[in-house]
């Protein structure tokens, strides 16, 4: 004789039927995966607004952005140089001081290089090697991508080794340098006090020819950099350009630093 608790298709006293709930993890599942595929297409929506994601359209609006930011820069360094060049005439005409003052404050803006310079100068220029370049001496490997662009370190190594060699100012592209100046990459171009540039990169300086090419020689960070030179194909030039004017600096000295969270 059998509990009719035990028996399966009868209740507790015996006289009606009690269905058994079965727990269903497929149901579970299926709900879980329907929930989630809702919230990817709101989500989907959300993030589009309107427009086909799939596509780099946005990134080549910030490209477009960046580059029109960079040219706007540029215009503004100009009318800024102006500007400069108009104030330092009117000061010169009556600025009530002595000629030693005047003498001091000159050298002061000859070491700021916001004055122009002018002397002997030699130019390099680094650029980017072929996209199907291959080895050209027996044991090195093929080239991977990074091997094949110039980076921050390249264009760093040169303007160290210019001014160690003596270099009375240096000019990147079309900019003066100074000491707040910081020359910087992004993937393939260079980016120099907010404005933006594509390889070739050409980099003067005025000085000593022979002192600056010596100096580029000695270079460690160079001599590694020739390596790539010489097997990869990277671009590598220094050429004399005998007597130039370097401009003077013309934008912006403020200076931008980190502050603690109060």
């Amino acid at each position: 004789m059998s509990n009719s608790a035990d028996s399966p298709g009868t209740g507790p006293t015996g006289s009606a039927p009690v269905r058994r709930s079965r727990f269903r993890p497929v149901r579970v599942l299926t709900a879980g995966v329907f929930a989630l595929a809702g919230l990817l297409f709101f989500t989907s929506f959300n993030t589009a607004k309107g427009t086909d994601i799939r596509t780099d359209t946005s990134l080549l609006k910030l490209s477009d952005l960046i580059h029109e930011r960079s040219r706007k820069n540029g215009e503004l360094d100009e009318s800024n140089a102006t500007l400069r060049d108009d104030v330092d005439s009117l000061a010169e005409a009556d600025d009530g001081r002595t000629t030693a003052e005047d003498e001091k404050l000159a050298r002061l803006e000859d070491e700021a290089g916001t004055q122009k310079v002018k002397g002997k100068a030699v130019t390099v220029t680094l650029n980017d090697a072929p996209p199907n370049a291959t080895a050209k001496l027996p044991g090195y490997p093929e080239p991977q991508p990074d091997y094949l662009v110039i980076h921050q370190q390249d264009l760093q190594a040169v303007v160290n080794a210019l001014w160690k060699g003596g270099a009375q100012g240096i000019k990147v592209m079309d900019q003066r340098l100074i000491s707040t100046s910081a020359v910087r990459c992004v993937g393939n171009t260079l980016i120099l006090q907010g404005r933006v540039y594509s390889p070739p990169y050409k980099i003067q300086a005025v000085g000593d020819p022979e002192k600056l090419q010596q100096a580029l020689a000695d270079s460690q960070t160079i001599q590694n950099y020739m390596v790539y030179v010489n097997v990869y194909g990277l671009g590598w030039k220094v050429t004399e350009d005998g007597t130039v004017t370097l401009p003077g600096y013309s934008g912006t000295v403020d200076l931008h630093y980190a502050k603690p969270v109060e």
